[in-house]
């Protein structure tokens, strides 16, 4: 069995019960353009620190599962090109091959549960993909978040996806879902879905409160800031633009997402890679404070 690569920092904060927050590292890798993901990754850990917890950006590299990275480790994880995509099936096969790669949702809250650390900070949720009911296309992120008892601050799922049926499997599975200072799902661009969520908290010490008296995994939905959600207009005509390619190119499975982000990326000229920052240093930002709170 793979042992754990724990950085100092965060093995020391663990072993004296401080708080620590995991960060993905999918985001960095796939989902934002050098040399913009390493300036995020140094934001992403600067903005838990601030906020008084400590930061562990997870990936697995040559093999090992690592645990908080350094720089240098970052640098590699933002600027290589070559990292593959992990989600939790992947993590046997990457370390027995001795490969490299960046965690996604599924992945990072499984290492993170393992590693000890209680709260997790992405950009969005995987979720049930349009047309599920043909494909069976439905992201590991949902048994994970059902099965692991990790709070996961996320800006809800994006837009390509069946936001509906996705939240029906969160209901199902049993899943908390938890609108941070909002009644309405969030829609990752978009600050509010057609959505309700089934409960409220105003603040950091009523999430961890919520996550520790529930006893399992948890979604607190947090909103973009408002100052970089997408214009409704745009946004509606990127995903429709988006949809089409997807029929067009005959694009399926675990290539949907990157081309549909590819595209809201290329065509709204920086706007959806601005919002993605900022909703994801949000995020993190909401997650430590939570953290902080669930240590008191």
């Amino acid at each position: 069995m793979t042992t754990l690569q724990i950085a100092e920092e965060v093995a020391a904060a663990l072993a004296e019960n401080r708080p620590v927050v995991a960060l993905e590292s999918t985001i960095l890798s796939h989902g934002l353009p050098a040399p913009r993901n390493l300036a995020v990754a140094a934001r992403l850990e600067k903005v838990v620190r601030e906020a008084g917890a400590v930061p562990a950006t997870i990936a697995v590299l040559d093999g090992v599962p690592h645990i908080g990275l350094s720089e240098a480790q970052l640098d590699r994880v933002c600027t290589s090109g070559d990292l593959a995509k992990l989600s939790l099936r992947d993590l046997g096969a990457a370390y027995a091959l001795r490969r490299s790669g960046a965690t996604t949702v599924a992945s990072t809250t499984a290492l993170a549960h393992q590693a000890g650390i209680r709260v997790f900070a992405t950009g969005g949720l995987g979720g049930v993909h349009r047309g599920a009911r043909e494909t069976w296309d439905v992201s590991a992120d949902l048994d994970v978040v059902a099965t692991t008892p990790v709070l996961i601050v996320c800006s809800g799922v994006k837009s390509i996806l069946d936001m509906g049926a996705t939240l029906e499997v969160l209901e199902t599975r049993s899943v908390p879902v938890i609108g941070y200072q909002t009644s309405r799902f969030p829609a990752f661009y978009r600050r509010e879905s057609e959505f309700d969520v089934p409960w409220r908290v105003e603040n950091p010490a009523e999430a961890a409160a919520v996550f520790a008296e529930g006893g399992r995994g948890m979604l607190l939905a947090n909103p973009i800031p408002a100052a970089f959600e997408m214009d409704a207009a745009l946004h509606d005509r990127l995903l429709a633009e988006g949809l089409q390619k997807l029929v067009d190119q005959d694009v399926r499975g675990k290539d949907v997402s990157p081309v549909l982000l590819e595209h809201f990326h290329t065509a709204s000229a920086g706007v959806s890679l601005d919002a993605n920052e900022e909703l994801v240093v949000n995020n993190a930002s909401v997650a430590s404070k939570v953290a902080v709170e669930l240590f008191r």
